[in-house]
Formats: structure tokens, C-alpha cells, sequence
């Protein structure tokens, strides 16, 4: 006897591939920012005073966004993601687009805010959807796995009891 697989993936691989990918760019961001201090120590040096730093935390964020954004958007995975074999998409089965991998790029900083908590509805949602997929409109499926079928649209009580016999 087989269980059938669960098409939406849960809390432990979705954070191992966020780990991953947080290394990745974090990788990004370290051989960035040793260039940029090769190119200062070779000029004569240049020391950051606030404003430097807030440039230097706007420059990780568009870093952040930006690795996100591109992979989310243009094949639907980050390397994480795929490491793990996960696939964010629409629940039309598509991935997402710029705009709405935007939104979920300032979801998941939501999400990991507050100690994580913005993750904790992925362990109660019937698809595994924590905040940044719930504001995005988006899910994450093992890449294996049958798409799911897209949720049937609200009908009204009339259009229900119309179908069943009841007056119109």
C-alpha cells in the first residue's frame, strides 16, 4: 500500500532551501563587498560613516531582492529550491511574476521578522502556505508531484441550490 504524496512542501525542506539560498547570497554579497574593498585600498582607502552603511544594508537588501525576484520569477526556483526539489507557482501552475514575486520577496521579510513566525501557518494551512505565499497568492510544490487542481471560485447560495433542484 502506497501513500499518495503531498504536492505542497512543508516547513523543513522549504527551510533548507532557504538556508541554501541564503548562503548563496551571502556568497554574492561577500565576493561583492571584497572587490569593492580592493578597489578602496587601492585608491587609498575609504571609511564608512553612516551613510556608507545605510548604502551598504540598501545594497544587501537590492542583493536579496534581486536573487529572489529573478530566479522566482523567470524559472519559478531558487538553486535552493531546486536542491530540494521545490517549485513556487500561481495556483494557475505558473510562475510567478515580477510583481508578485515583489510582494512575496517583502512577505518573506515578514515572515522572518518576528522570530519566524510568518513560517508557522505553513504547519496548519491545508497548502502548506505560509505569510509570503498567503500575500502573494502562491504555493510551493514538491517539483515531482502533479500540479494541484486550482480551487474552485466562491458560488453563492443561489448559484448552489440552483443546480439541485431548488426554485430559481
Amino acid at each position: 500500500m502506497t501513500v499518495p504524496r503531498v504536492p505542497y512542501a512543508g516547513i523543513a525542506t522549504r527551510a533548507v532551501a532557504l538556508a541554501a539560498d541564503m548562503a548563496i547570497v551571502q556568497a554574492i554579497v561577500f565576493a561583492g563587498g571584497a572587490v569593492f574593498a580592493l578597489i578602496a585600498s587601492l585608491v587609498g582607502g575609504l571609511e564608512l560613516g553612516t551613510v556608507g552603511r545605510i548604502l551598504a544594508a540598501v545594497a544587501w537588501a537590492a542583493t536579496v531582492s534581486a536573487y529572489f525576484v529573478t530566479f522566482w520569477a523567470t524559472v519559478g526556483q531558487t538553486p535552493g529550491m531546486r536542491m530540494m526539489d521545490l517549485l513556487v507557482s500561481t495556483d494557475q501552475g505558473e510562475p510567478p511574476s515580477v510583481a508578485r514575486s515583489i510582494v512575496r520577496v517583502f512577505g518573506l521579510a515578514l515572515a522572518i521578522i518576528p522570530l519566524f513566525a510568518g513560517f508557522l501557518p505553513v504547519l496548519v494551512d491545508d497548502r502548506r502556505r505560509g505569510l509570503h505565499d498567503l500575500l502573494a497568492g502562491t504555493v510551493v510544490l514538491h517539483a515531482a508531484a502533479e500540479p494541484p487542481p486550482a480551487p474552485e471560485p466562491a458560488r453563492s447560495a443561489l448559484e448552489a441550490g440552483a443546480g439541485h433542484g431548488a426554485p430559481a
